[in-house]
């Protein structure tokens, strides 16, 4: 445990805390005063305290609930299970994408949140990441994504996920991974909380959005991907943001050999602004990192979003299964690839103009009532 601690792998965290925005609304990691009393305590012999200090055992879930039932006050409104699949005891990644019928709603209803759940307790074990989709006539949906770490997603009051009325397909997209006891009909059930009939949110979110950093160069997919034995690559993708824009996450995605990967603004003026950097990445951890509201990046029209992914192949990675293998691109843990999931609002420009203007006129009210305090 006093390992796990001081070396910032528990509680998983991974994001380097020397660059960009550091205020997230679900920041679990210690301070460095907490771990050291964690170490001094460990050090010690981890001697028990006095009863009368102990605080009361706190009251957890149980383990297949819905996690966010609490938080939104009633069960799911709606619930779209997948097929039942066996997972084999042994053996490398398998994928299951099966394709169901959605009968959908009689009206369009705003999405307020989803929870993508495994089932309880196998299920757990073996999924590591997946995503449901609607597909309508028209259009394509994300409603659901998952990985390890990252089970919900709430949207902020005012903001919403539009879901058509009519029928439409679920496509699932699971990855298994065996972890030595079989695992016979797996179903993992999506949830999703509607603001109350009638009720209109102000904006429209796009939820998690997928942003490759590989297959940027005009090759087919991951070609751009080759890893020398003991080596490191470093790959670097670029999206412009067409609309103004609210940024209210991101999760990267790449797998064993993934080390690093970054998320940076380069405004229309030339500016550059580091919004986040993961520089422990762990492929057993799927975290989203949730900005704060007020620390969410709010960005104009035509500013560039440049991801940089480090992939490490080298003894020193302690996630790396043999370093003494050319990687490339695929789907399974030991290839690689590189994305991130980026959690998207695109706005109107007097949508942005009045955010930006409440923003500033908040900054403006803290930095008057702190120089208050100081005199």
């Amino acid at each position: 445990m006093k390992t796990k601690v001081q070396t910032r792998q528990m509680p998983p965290w991974h994001l380097d805390r020397t660059v960009g925005i550091q205020v997230y609304d679900n920041d679990v990691s210690l301070t460095d005063e907490e771990i050291s009393t964690i170490v001094r305590w460990a050090d010690a012999g981890a001697p028990k305290g006095d009863d009368r200090d102990m605080p009361p055992a706190p009251r957890l879930a149980e383990g297949g609930a819905w996690q966010l039932e609490e938080q939104m006050g009633r069960p799911p409104d709606v619930i779209v299970s997948s097929a039942a699949y066996d997972v084999l005891a042994n053996g490398q990644d398998q994928w299951w994408g099966p394709t169901q019928r959605f009968e959908g709603l009689d009206e369009e209803r705003w999405i307020k949140g989803y929870e993508f759940k495994p089932a309880y307790p196998n299920g757990l074990r073996v999924v590591h990441h997946g995503h449901a989709n609607l597909r309508f006539a028209d259009q394509t949906l994300g409603i659901a994504h998952y990985g390890v770490g990252k089970r919900y997603e709430t949207f902020p009051d005012g903001t919403g996920m539009l879901l058509p009325a009519g029928e439409a397909e679920v496509n699932w997209n699971l990855h298994y991974f065996p972890v030595g006891e079989r695992v016979d009909g797996d179903v993992v059930d999506v949830g999703l909380w509607f603001y109350p009939e009638g009720e209109e949110p102000e904006i429209e979110t796009r939820g998690e959005v997928l942003m490759r950093v590989d297959r940027m160069n005009g090759m087919p997919r991951g070609g751009d991907i080759l890893i020398p034995p003991y080596g490191q690559q470093v790959l670097q993708g670029v999206h412009v943001l067409r609309r103004p824009t609210l940024i209210s996450s991101f999760r990267p995605h790449m797998h064993m050999r993934g080390k690093e990967m970054s998320m940076e603004a380069v405004y229309p003026d030339g500016r550059r602004e580091m919004l986040g950097k993961v520089s422990d990445y762990r492929h057993i951890w799927q975290l989203s990192y949730q900005f704060e509201e007020d620390a969410k990046p709010l960005l104009p029209a035509g500013t560039m979003l440049l991801f940089t992914s480090v992939f490490d192949n080298s003894e020193e990675n302690p996630l790396n299964p043999d370093p003494n293998q050319w990687v490339v691109f695929g789907r399974r843990g030991v290839d690689e690839m590189s994305h991130m999931w980026v959690g998207v609002t695109n706005l109107e420009q007097e949508e942005y103009d009045r955010m930006m203007a409440e923003r500033q006129e908040r900054e403006r009210r803290i930095a008057a009532r702190d120089q208050d305090d100081d005199q």
